[in-house]
């Protein structure tokens, strides 16, 4: 046994040197590893903790979109030293790298405006707590749902499936419909014909069912609000009314109560008017109606 470990001592002695580096650079690839999950678990486990503690759902939103970032941030400040540490053991000095770093860096940042303004653009998102995960937002003239947010780019999921990534500098408005509670806004429109005041009540009964609606009960925060009649259109008398709900709840909210009141307005003989044309045939005096003529001059205007 001796005398085989002398042997492939003799052997591997020219490469003893590399070896012990090859060995240093291995040891610092695991220990990093194992930095990165130990502080990622960590740093979820704790922003966990501060979520359960958080009484709104907004702030566990906030909570929740800041933890990936800090994670994510960290990691990548952790990939960046386990990268000096081993070009350092390779006997490459990092000082004159650092040094060439920061005078490219100069050079570059006169191209690398946009970034450094994504960057600041996703600071200030964050720090403002204009988006979170999960929120629906508009945003740079694209609509969806937030999965992912970082410090440069914001990644929507529209309602067709589709993916946009926005970068956080292009962000100038943000239209947020997920903060703290929605309205699901309907226009009913009724008949000329029908009594207002009566579809009122028609219209505050449907609502009334659908929030004692153990389905619904817990979405709907208050009751239904009629502003009135809000136009006259061509065909209809357009009754603007919103029900506040809780947030990304008033697409659903707004279905039902269409559902529901369209089956209480067939109940209830209240007509829902269509567009319509009434023609009218005007004859010179002492001449008789030709059907033929009329129906031609109906097709005609149809």
């Amino acid at each position: 046994m001796q005398q085989y470990l002398a042997i492939t001592k003799e052997w591997l002695g020219p490469y003893a040197g590399e070896l012990r580096v090859a060995a240093s650079i291995v040891g610092v690839l695991v220990l990093a590893l194992i930095v990165r999950i130990v502080v990622g678990k960590a740093l979820r486990l704790f922003f966990e903790k501060v979520a359960a503690r958080a009484a709104l759902i907004e702030e566990r939103k906030r909570i929740e979109t800041v933890s990936r970032v800090t994670r994510r941030t960290i990691s990548l400040l952790i990939v960046l030293v386990t990268a000096m540490v081993v070009l350092n053991q390779l006997g490459i000095s990092i000082a004159p790298i650092l040094g060439a770093a920061g005078v490219v860096g100069i050079a570059v940042g006169f191209g690398a405006q946009s970034l450094v303004k994504d960057v600041f653009a996703g600071v200030v998102l964050l720090i403002e707590n204009q988006i979170r995960v999960g929120d629906v937002v508009e945003i740079a003239g694209l609509s969806g749902v937030v999965e992912e947010m970082s410090l440069r780019k914001v990644k929507l999921r529209s309602y067709d499936g589709s993916v946009h990534y926005v970068s956080n500098g292009l962000i100038t408005t943000v239209t947020n419909r997920s903060t703290e509670f929605a309205y699901a806004v309907m226009d009913i429109g009724v008949a000329y014909r029908e009594n207002v005041d009566q579809v009122y009540e028609v219209m505050r009964e449907v609502a009334r069912d659908l929030q004692e609606d153990p389905e619904f009960k817990s979405r709907i925060l208050d009751a239904l609000e009629i502003a009135g009649v809000d136009q006259w259109a061509d065909s209809a008398v357009v009754i603007r009314c919103r029900i506040k709900v809780q947030p990304l709840e008033q697409w659903g909210v707004r279905r039902e109560y269409l559902k529901r009141l369209k089956a209480a307005f067939d109940e209830r003989g209240i007509s829902i008017p269509f567009p319509h044309r009434t023609i009218v045939h005007e004859m010179a005096p002492g001449s008789k109606l030709d059907p033929d003529a009329a129906m031609a001059s109906a097709s005609a205007s149809e």
